[in-house]
């Protein structure tokens, strides 16, 4: 992954609600390090557990968030390329991952977002050295946010799933390939903080 470059990322108190940095004092601190780490997540879950896999939930256009949208420098209500997957660990979903690309960057410098199916993301945008990513954030989602429901009622089509504490901690970051953004957000679910090194 190369270094960072410039990006006119539309961010801006009005419309931010992510945080740079998490706030300690409202977090378990077994969670920081989940949060704050800047390399693959999917290297990390893969490095504490003896079976990885991804669980496709959907790959479709879908209208992104008012926050999402100002993110990637979209109109609000603009369709954009959504893929959202639960990454399970030994069995249990650890993360509800959100990506979206919008539409015009599909072709060309994205185009293996659209057909990478189950394979995981971070495998691929950790892997190409043209890749840059821009500095993580992270937020609580809770019953206000639609991100949260979406992972609530994708953890209780899984069998033996506990159900959702009322909030999630989330990260994501804007990935950058010749200068076309791709967004991805992970919530973390209880059993991450079940993982071992």
């Amino acid at each position: 992954m190369r270094p960072l470059t410039a990006f006119p990322l539309h961010t801006g108190p009005r419309y931010e609600t992510w945080l740079a940095h998490p706030p300690r004092v409202l977090l378990p601190p077994a969670l920081l390090p989940w949060l704050k780490d800047a390399g693959s997540l999917t290297a990390r879950i893969r490095a504490r557990c003896t079976r990885f896999e991804v669980r496709v939930l959907c790959q479709r256009l879908a209208r992104v968030r008012r926050d999402e949208a100002w993110l990637l420098g979209l109109r609000v209500g603009e369709l954009a390329w959504l893929r959202e997957v639960l990454l399970v660990a030994d069995g249990r979903p650890v993360v509800f991952a959100r990506s979206l690309l919008p539409r015009r960057n599909l072709r060309g410098a994205w185009n293996l977002f659209h057909g990478i199916g189950a394979r995981p993301l971070g495998a691929a945008l950790f892997s190409d050295p043209a890749i840059a990513r821009l500095p993580l954030a992270c937020r609580r989602l809770d019953g206000r946010d639609a991100r949260y429901h979406r992972a609530a009622a994708a953890l209780a089509r899984q069998s033996r799933a506990p159900a959702l504490p009322r909030a999630l901690w989330a990260r994501r970051s804007v990935f950058l390939l010749r200068g076309r953004a791709l967004m991805v957000s992970e919530a973390f679910l209880p059993a991450i903080l079940e993982l071992r090194k």
